[in-house]
């Protein structure tokens, strides 16, 4: 019951009041990457949900669009704008994704929508991942995010899948707070994105 009916309904209440408290922040953040970003203050792309379908997540654009002189984009370190790096700092570049909260399409908890690409390169446990909504913070993520190796990461995934719980979601939800607060986890090693998924070893 909780997994079907109580948790959509209190994440899209959490998600409607929080858009609305944070408002002013999220008007401010968007004007600011648009002058800083000298256009769209906003990053869409594509991520599977539940089931593996595909919609579209939305963030806030930390990154500006340069290009070096054979017009290939510069390194996610050369297009991190300061306006951007204090937003992904403080994790403000996930408030967008509440309007996904809103759309159904993901939940407050739940583990972090990856690539498209990478759908083909799981094996029968790690899509296990996809039997739930994806979440704007998860088991991963309190559990080290970047730190952590894709070995790592999907294994949480799945522990989260299996023990589902209210109780579950408002922990991962408080030790989130407190990592946001402290700044904890954001970009471990200094680096921007972490390296990509490239399969299971034979």
């Amino acid at each position: 019951m909780y997994r079907s009916i109580l948790k959509p309904i209190t994440g899209f209440s959490i998600a409607f009041l929080s858009l609305v408290a944070l408002s002013p922040v999220f008007l401010l953040i968007t004007f600011l990457l648009s002058v800083s970003n000298k256009g769209n203050p906003f990053f869409i792309q594509k991520r599977p949900g539940k089931n593996g379908n595909i919609f579209h997540i939305i963030k806030f654009k930390t990154m500006n669009d340069k290009k070096c002189e054979n017009g290939i984009l510069l390194s996610d370190y050369e297009r991190l704008t300061f306006v951007g790096k204090v937003v992904r700092k403080t994790s403000l570049d996930e408030i967008p994704q509440l309007i996904n909260v809103l759309k159904g399409e993901m939940s407050i908890v739940g583990p972090r929508p990856l690539l498209p690409e990478y759908l083909d390169l799981y094996n029968e446990e790690q899509h296990r991942r996809h039997h739930v909504q994806p979440g704007i913070t998860g088991w991963a993520q309190v559990n080290g995010r970047n730190a952590l190796s894709w070995d790592e990461k999907f294994k949480y995934d799945v522990e989260y899948v299996e023990k589902i719980s209210p109780i579950l979601d408002a922990k991962i939800m408080m030790i989130t707070v407190q990592k946001v607060i402290r700044r904890h986890g954001v970009n471990a090693n200094n680096l921007i994105t972490m390296e990509a998924f490239k399969g299971n070893a034979a």
